[in-house]
């Protein structure tokens, strides 16, 4: 790998690493507000939404500049975004400020490995990539549920700044400011990061045109035949992904009565599955056979419904581990094949715009309706059989249409077909 990839891989490690941390972090802010069960899920909802709205417009920011100035710039979004929660801002509102600078910082984080290496490398770089935002959601949400424990919290709170009065009280706010010190921390890491030296046509303003444009690269990526499989696997991953987060927090409360600083270990460990899954998929997989591994996904959704027959920590943490290794196996070359195709159909940026809009758009709708089970007070275990039931289900119909696409069309010899 060229050197420019591991100051990639750092300033994500770190910008990753914070957004979780945020989270468990936002929520502990909710509880000390004693806001309702059902708007903790409603956190994530709100931070993605910004996914989703500013998609035809990020993939043209993406690509107007250097792509690590951009990744530096949304950082700054990132840190104010906390900062808000400081001045009586609602953490809904605040969280949904972090993810605007979360949804500008995508496009240019996966769009300058298209530019920086050759196709051959980026399911491994996608396994790298993965595996550190993995390591980054394991040390982010076990540090956000230690920031927000009664210890830790007691030894930041008695940290005073001679002649300087920060109106920070509770666990949780500390927790925060704590965490805009690491957003920092990723900006001046994005500072180092090479210009590729790649540029594009000058990108248009007008905002029809550019709705325009985004409308046609959805349609392309949707009807080329590789693109509408990856881009299928992948947005019901980051859909089920981001809704499995809460279940196991719900289900870590239910099952095995832990408290939310200790729930959120279990998070981290789901995504040091998704580490392992994702390392494995970089060394075995090659961006020829990524349709391959359609089928783990199909036995992810059978597995995780045993969560239901579980009632102790010791058997919790080798099953979740499981469901994150079957997760991060299929997606990684899914994730690789897809940017591979919306590289070779159009420009980067624009292809992770379209594949950002499309993932998080299903996660909001994942997230919604999680929130409506949760309000309408359905058992937790009825909750994770639907969920799994349903994961396996669209993975199915996912397999069945790439058969009926390969009946038509040569996959294979797709993977290198060019703009023409």
């Amino acid at each position: 790998m060229k050197r420019g990839f591991y100051t990639i891989m750092a300033a994500q490690f770190f910008s990753s690493l914070a957004d979780n941390a945020l989270l468990i972090a936002a929520i502990g802010l909710l509880i000390e507000m004693h806001a309702p069960d059902w708007m903790k899920p409603l956190l994530k909802l709100f931070f993605t939404v910004s996914y989703v709205m500013l998609a035809p417009f990020v993939g043209a920011l993406a690509d107007s500049m250097p792509k690590g100035r951009v990744m530096f710039i949304t950082n700054l979004v990132k840190i104010a975004g906390c900062l808000f929660m400081f001045f009586t801002v609602h953490p809904l509102l605040a969280y949904a400020i972090v993810g605007f600078g979360a949804a500008a910082y995508s496009p240019a984080k996966y769009g300058i490995l298209t530019e920086l290496l050759p196709p051959d490398k980026l399911v491994a770089a996608n396994g790298w990539i993965e595996g550190t935002t993995v390591a980054s959601i394991i040390l982010g949400t076990v540090l956000g549920g230690a920031l927000i424990s009664p210890s830790i919290a007691a030894l930041l709170l008695s940290v005073e700044v001679p002649g300087v009065e920060t109106g920070i009280d509770t666990p949780a706010e500390a927790a925060i400011l704590t965490i805009a010190l690491i957003y920092a921390l990723a900006a001046l890491v994005n500072l180092y990061i090479p210009d590729t030296g790649a540029r594009y046509p000058h990108q248009s303003r007008n905002p029809w045109r550019v709705m325009r444009d985004f409308v046609e690269c959805n349609r392309i990526l949707w009807r080329d035949k590789l693109g509408q499989i990856s881009l299928s696997v992948t947005t019901l991953f980051w859909g089920a992904g981001a809704t499995l987060q809460f279940i196991v927090l719900d289900w870590a409360r239910y099952a095995l009565d832990m408290p939310l600083s200790r729930a959120a270990v279990l998070q981290g460990v789901v995504a040091l599955g998704i580490a392992v899954g994702a390392v494995l998929a970089a060394r075995l997989v090659r961006l020829r056979d990524s349709l391959r591994v359609l089928p783990v996904g199909i036995a992810m959704g059978v597995v995780v419904p045993c969560m239901t027959l579980v009632g102790s920590e010791a058997a919790a943490f080798p099953l979740l581990v499981l469901v994150g290794a079957l997760a991060g196996f299929f997606v990684v070359p899914m994730n690789a094949l897809l940017q591979h195709r919306g590289h070779v159909l159009m420009s980067a940026g624009h292809s992770i715009a379209a594949q950002n809009f499309n993932e998080n758009l299903n996660i909001l709708l994942m997230l919604g309706l999680y929130s409506l089970l949760v309000r309408l007070e359905l058992g937790v275990n009825v909750v994770i059989v639907t969920f799994g039931a349903f994961v396996a289900l669209v993975m199915i119909l996912v397999i069945r249409r790439h058969r009926a696409n390969q009946r038509v069309f040569d996959s294979v010899a797709l993977i290198g077909q060019s703009k023409h």
